[in-house]
């Protein structure tokens, strides 16, 4: 698969998995998330990952002005890759997670390849007293929740980031997600090259495990050969592990407070900036590679640039 002697680092700063009761450090407000995003790509990440939250409950939301708030104030202080989600949260319908790319018409975003159960369920009994009254109740409805990314959908979303020349960063969550990339290419909905972002340790999704790391980088390069470029999110405690592997197997890494709380077992990060510095270090120690820089992103993934994008 295609590849860069450096490694491209993306940043997730907030997410909306964790809740303000597992972290006092999960950025919440507009102003602590274009921080976090600063001090990230001062760090060595070229891409940084956003969602938006309610600045008074810190609950995951679709607010198209806080995006925009977020996005331009990262944008102002970095030449960093500004990358909203289309995921959103998972109260969220499919046409409020979009609604970002028409707004803002961003270099790139994310885009979910498939339906799945995603179950944050399992989250809540960790908790003993919970800060806000709709926590207990977000994690507990994935009981009975799927995370929905029809073929419609998807065919919708590729027609949508074409019309505002944004790329999409397709997440896949199983080797089913592959094949559904794979038909979108061959029906000629998706234009290649593509990048591949392999999230693995999601409840409901393809387990956090080395060897299924391996197999979807072997069915990827099966399917797609030089038509790909490939990154990986470990959830949780695998975070650093699977971005130390990708480093070593020529891939790209993610980090940030939407997968993983922690800088180390049993010891919380206290921004999202100690996270890139530490794969930014583990990935020159392990593998010889340093951060690509947020232009040699653009040119590596044939985005369209900062100044064509007016937040």
């Amino acid at each position: 698969m295609r590849r860069l002697n450096e490694i491209v680092v993306s940043c997730a700063i907030t997410g909306a998995i964790h809740t303000p009761s597992m972290s006092d450090y999960l950025p919440v407000t507009p102003e602590e998330l274009i921080s976090e995003g600063v001090a990230a790509a001062g760090a060595g990440a070229s891409i940084i990952h956003i969602h938006v939250r309610d600045p008074e409950t810190g609950k995951p939301t679709s607010d198209l002005d806080l995006f925009r708030k977020v996005a331009a104030g990262i944008k102002a202080e970095t030449d960093a890759i500004v990358q909203p989600t289309t995921g959103g949260g998972m109260t969220m319908s499919i046409e409020e997670r979009m609604a970002v790319v028409p707004e803002l018409e961003p270099e790139m975003a994310s885009c979910n390849m498939g339906s799945m159960n995603f179950g944050l369920y399992p989250m809540s009994e960790e908790i003993e007293e919970f800060k806000y009254e709709w926590e207990e109740p977000y994690l507990n409805e994935t009981w009975d929740h799927i995370f929905t990314n029809t073929f419609k959908s998807l065919r919708t979303a590729f027609s949508m980031f074409d019309e505002h020349d944004t790329v999409p960063e397709l997440e896949c969550y199983d080797i089913s997600h592959l094949y559904n990339a794979k038909h979108f290419v061959e029906t000629g909905r998706l234009n290649t090259p593509i990048h591949l972002q392999f999230v693995l340790g999601i409840h409901g999704g393809i387990a956090a495990d080395q060897y299924h790391l391996q197999h979807m980088v072997d069915t990827a390069e099966r399917l797609f050969g030089e038509d790909a470029s490939w990154s990986v999110v470990g959830a949780g405690r695998m975070q650093f592990p699977f971005g130390t592997q990708a480093a070593a197997m020529g891939g790209n890494a993610r980090v940030g407070l939407e997968d993983n709380l922690y800088l180390e077992r049993g010891v919380l990060a206290e921004s999202n900036a100690e996270q890139v510095e530490r794969i930014t270090r583990l990935a020159w120690e392990i593998a010889g590679r340093e951060p690509a820089s947020p232009e040699q992103v653009r040119e590596f993934l044939g985005l369209k640039g900062q100044k064509a994008v007016d937040f």
